[in-house]
This record gives structure tokens, C-alpha cells and sequence, in this order.
């Protein structure tokens, strides 16, 4: 990394700051587009991604200390003790959680999700958040219980019973408890947004960050909320208990997306906060600025709380005051959870710059398994991937349980495109004569569904992972370059949580086949032409 003015510019970018002058242009040559044919309108959604920035190495870091504590220059640091988190495994135990969740909450329930789906598990979901609130105000009369639920605005629109027709009861009957926000992508605007049809237009950007907070309890995964996603849709769960700090960070940035964000009203209309710029309406680069603030204040107070309480020992009120019974300090962590963020709309990169730094610099003998549903990697992940020292393991949907598989029109197609990514991606390994360090498997199970996304890191000589990250991302240009993303870097040195993520790797891999040049002669993954020729066009909206 350069020295000096280099790792200035690196951060300034990182924060999305400086770049006013870049915003302006891309916003110009939007508005020059979209005043031309429907098909050039989506020209600057297909230009590559712009130069990688250099990130701060691993050897950064202090003898002694554990050795990703530079990504707390970047974001917050929350250290807990591994006792507070559990790794779930299946779809119902996620689902069984969050109802017994919701009915023990007595403060907040806040929810941020692709959609809500609309069928009967859904509905028993939407029942115990109406019991909560019945629950609370009965207690008190007029009750502080808060229910915040964030999705996306396409999706979440999509047909005539839909997520916002779910939840239009709740906000009916409890109009002062309960806000339903909408995000809808700034770059979904003009002749664009008249010409892309229902379905359609959600590929050009989404709400996709996925967070489930009750009380002090937080819930981080890939799943959405959906029936598939309760049953036999694989895919990954942790649950951090009493964690207030993190569920205070989190909350307050479910707020700050959805005050950007378009507000449900009783009628099925939406409205933007007073004084906020319109997504689509107003001027693009207001709002992305506006964004960007809203963002990034939640990521620097927290950042700040943390310098002040360093600063002040532990910065509590009772600190000296002998009036004040005295407690024990708490324990001393053993596990740093740091919240990835990547916002590429409003300018914001931190995920992608994490991602980049943990595939580069992960040192030779270490292991990276990652997985991702929708393998489709950019190209500098790619890149980095073919030519680092590290050995790595990549987990991806085999096409029988690709969420698209079996759907209707051109979205049939789709688990087609991923297998010609896949064997482009399996061939340039083999070029290189890596088939022994870059080794791919296909996720199978008969009747299931594959969701999964994160990685787990090994260090050199270690059989235990040390650091996992796990939440909405799936490592392509859509979570990279479009969607609104949020994951966590898990880092612990508790043996008993290592063993958990460990256990959890396992159960996922241990379904896989392992990829060779046979897999690609298989009848289901025969590509037509008409898919290899389109799949370069379109590969950056799926």
C-alpha cells in the first residue's frame, strides 16, 4: 500500500467522499441517455467496474493482536463474547426462531428483507408481530413497541397480493408503532423506469441487505421472507443474543435506509419524508449524496461512541461515583464483529474493499471456502481468486436447486447462464493448472433449493476457521455494483464458536460434488447458443 497522501485518497474513497466531480458525470451522461433509445439506456449499467483501490494488508496489524483488526479503521469493532452467538443450520430453525423472537420482544422489532412473501407461513409470521403489538399496548395503555420493516420497493410491489398488501393491516391498526419503508434504486428512473416491465426492473437495483432485530437479539443471514426460505431453502443463520451495541448499529441503519426511502401509507400509496429528495423524481445526485450522508452517520457516531468510550476507560455514568454501586468490568472479548456495508449507489464500498483484501492477501497454506448461490463473480474477485496463494473451495448452486430453475419464460434460462459462467470461470483454472488450489462443487439436494453465501477463512496449519462473513452478498456485480448490501466479519479466537463455523462448513460442503471436465458433458448442462451469446450482455443484472 502507498504511504502517506496514497492511503488518504484510498480512505476518502472509501467513505465515498471526494467523488462529487465522478457523480456529476455518471449523472450527466444518464441524462444524455436517457434521452436515446430504450436499449442505450442501459448502457451505463453495463461499463465495467472502475479501478481497484488498494486496502490496508493483514500485516498491518499489532504483534500480538488478532490479525484483522484493521478492519475496525474502516468500521466499527463490536467485541462480544462467542457464548452470545449460536450458528443455525436449517430453514425451520430459523423460522421457529424468529416467531419465538418477535413474541418475547418488548422493545423493537425491526426487519429489513428483499420481500415479504405472501403466503401462510408468511401471514403466521405477520400474526405474531400483531399479537406483539396488541401485547404491548395492553401492558401500558400507549406503548413504546416499535416495529420498523425495510424492503424493496419493485419487489416488494411485484403482483396484486404482495408484501405491501401484507403488511397493510399492521399499519392500518397501529399507525404510530409501525413504519413499512420501501427503497427504491435512484438508478430506476426517466424512460427507464416507464419502458422495464413488472419483474424486469428489478434487476437494476434492490433493497437486498437482510437483517432481523428483536430487542437486543439480532438475526444476520442471506434468507429473505419467504415461504421457501422457512422450509427447504438452504441457507445461512447466525443469531447474536444480548448484543445491544450491535442491534442499536444495525437499527439505526434499517432508519437511515428508510428514511431515503418511499413510506407506506394506510391507503397502498407512497411518500418520501418531508424534506428528503425523491429516488427517482428528484435530482440523482442530491439524492445519492443525501444517501450517503444518512449512511455514513451511522457508521462514524458508532465509530465515535467506541474512540470516546477508548478514551474514557469504560465511559459509563457510574465511572468514580461511589454513590453508585460498583460492577465488575465485563469480560474480555474473544470475538470482534465488524459490519461490511457496500452501497455502491450512494458511493459506498467498504464490503467490496474488505472482500478484496481478505481473497488477496490470504497468505499461501491458508484455506477460503466460499459460497455463493448465484456464482457470478466479478471480475476483480475473480481475478484475485486465480491469482492468489491461497487454496480455496467454491460452493455454488448445481443447476436442480438454482432458484430460477423451472421458472417461466426467459428467467428458465437463467441456471443456464450460470453453468456457461461457471465452465468459463473452471476453464481459465485449468489453464493455469490450478485444478489443485481452486477447486469447485455443486451444492445437490433433491427437492431443496440452494441460498447460501459467505465465506469461511483457514490460516495456515489451522483446521479451524478463524473469521466468517456472512449476509446478503453473493460476490457478484449485482451486490458489488447495483444492490443495497449488508454482511458481517466475524472474527473469533473461541475454539467452541470455530468449531461451530466449522460444523456449519461441513454441513454445506458435504453435499457437494466436486466439478471436473465430466460434470460439463452432463444432458442438464448442455447450454443453447442463444444463452452463450446473451449471457456477456446480461450477466451483470442477475
Amino acid at each position: 500500500m502507498a504511504a502517506g497522501g496514497g492511503s488518504v485518497l484510498w480512505r476518502r474513497r472509501l467513505l465515498g467522499l471526494g467523488r462529487p466531480g465522478l457523480a456529476a458525470l455518471l449523472g450527466r451522461l444518464s441524462d444524455r441517455l436517457s434521452r436515446r433509445s430504450s436499449w442505450l439506456l442501459l448502457a451505463p449499467l453495463l461499463t465495467p467496474a472502475a479501478a481497484q483501490v488498494t486496502a490496508p494488508s493483514f500485516c498491518l496489524c499489532p504483534e500480538g493482536v488478532h490479525k484483522f483488526q484493521w478492519i475496525r479503521n474502516l468500521v466499527p469493532e463490536f467485541g462480544v463474547s462467542s457464548s452470545h452467538i449460536r450458528v443455525l443450520s436449517s430453514p425451520t430453525e430459523f423460522y421457529e426462531l424468529m416467531k419465538d423472537q418477535i413474541k418475547a420482544a418488548k422493545q423493537r422489532v425491526v426487519m429489513a428483507s428483499l420481500y415479504l412473501g405472501t403466503g401462510l407461513l408468511e401471514q403466521e409470521l405477520v400474526d405474531c408481530i400483531e399479537e406483539a403489538l396488541e401485547r404491548s399496548l395492553q401492558a401500558s395503555g400507549s406503548s413504546d413497541f416499535r416495529v420498523s420493516i425495510l424492503l424493496d420497493f419493485t419487489r416488494g410491489s411485484r403482483g396484486t397480493t404482495n408484501s405491501r398488501t401484507m403488511l397493510l393491516p399492521l399499519l392500518r391498526r397501529f399507525p404510530e408503532q409501525v413504519r413499512v419503508s420501501l427503497f427504491h434504486t435512484p438508478n430506476l428512473r426517466g424512460l427507464l423506469k416507464l419502458l422495464m416491465p413488472e419483474r424486469f426492473n428489478e434487476t437494476i437495483g434492490l433493497q437486498h441487505i437482510k437483517v432481523y432485530l428483536f430487542d437486543d437479539n439480532v438475526i444476520l443471514s442471506g434468507a429473505n421472507l419467504s415461504d421457501s426460505y422457512f422450509a427447504d431453502r438452504q441457507d445461512r443463520y447466525v443469531f447474536l443474543q444480548d448484543s445491544p451495541e450491535i442491534a442499536e448499529f444495525f437499527t439505526q441503519l434499517v432508519d437511515a435506509i428508510g428514511d431515503v426511502s418511499l413510506q407506506l401509507q394506510q391507503d397502498d400509496t407512497v411518500q418520501m419524508m418531508e424534506g428528503m429528495v425523491h429516488p427517482y423524481q428528484g435530482d440523482k445526485r442530491a439524492y445519492c449524496e443525501a444517501a450517503n450522508r444518512r449512511v455514513m452517520e451511522v457508521i462514524g457516531s458508532a465509530k465515535a461512541r467506541q474512540e470516546l468510550h477508548a478514551q474514557t476507560g469504560h465511559g459509563g455514568e457510574a465511572e468514580g461515583d461511589p454513590r453508585l454501586p460498583q460492577q465488575d468490568p465485563p469480560p474480555k472479548p474473544d470475538t470482534w464483529i465488524y459490519p461490511l456495508i457496500q452501497m455502491k449507489p450512494f458511493g459506498i464500498q467498504i464490503d467490496e474493499l474488505v472482500t478484496e483484501t481478505l481473497l488477496r492477501e490470504a497468505e499461501g497454506g491458508a484455506r477460503i471456502y466460499l459460497t455463493t448461490g448465484y456464482f457470478n463473480l466479478t471480475q476483480a474477485y475473480m481475478d484475485l481468486v486465480l491469482g492468489a496463494r491461497a487454496e480455496y473451495r467454491i460452493l455454488l448452486a448445481s443447476p436442480e436447486v438454482n432458484g430460477f430453475f423451472g421458472a417461466k419464460g426467459v428467467a428458465g434460462a437463467i441456471p443456464a447462464a450460470y453453468v456457461h459462467i461457471e465452465r468459463q470461470f473452471y476453464s481459465k483454472v485449468c489453464r493455469r493448472g490450478q485444478q489443485g488450489r481452486v477447486r469447485l462443487q455443486e451444492y445437490s439436494r433433491s427437492g431443496w433449493t440452494f441460498h447460501a453465501k459467505g465465506l469461511w477463512l483457514y490460516l495456515a496449519g489451522s483446521s479451524l476457521p478463524c473469521l466468517t462473513l456472512i449476509g446478503s452478498p453473493n460476490f457478484g456485480y449485482r451486490s458489488v455494483h447495483r444492490d443495497l448490501e449488508a454482511q458481517v466479519a466475524i472474527v473469533t479466537e473461541n475454539r467452541d464458536l470455530q468449531q461451530q463455523l466449522h460444523q456449519e462448513q461441513e454441513q454445506l460442503y458435504r453435499r457437494a460434488a466436486v466439478v471436473s471436465s465430466c460434470t460439463f458433458e452432463q444432458p442438464s448442462r448442455c447450454v443453447k447458443l442463444w444463452v452463450k451469446l446473451v449471457t456477456p450482455l446480461i450477466k451483470n443484472f442477475f
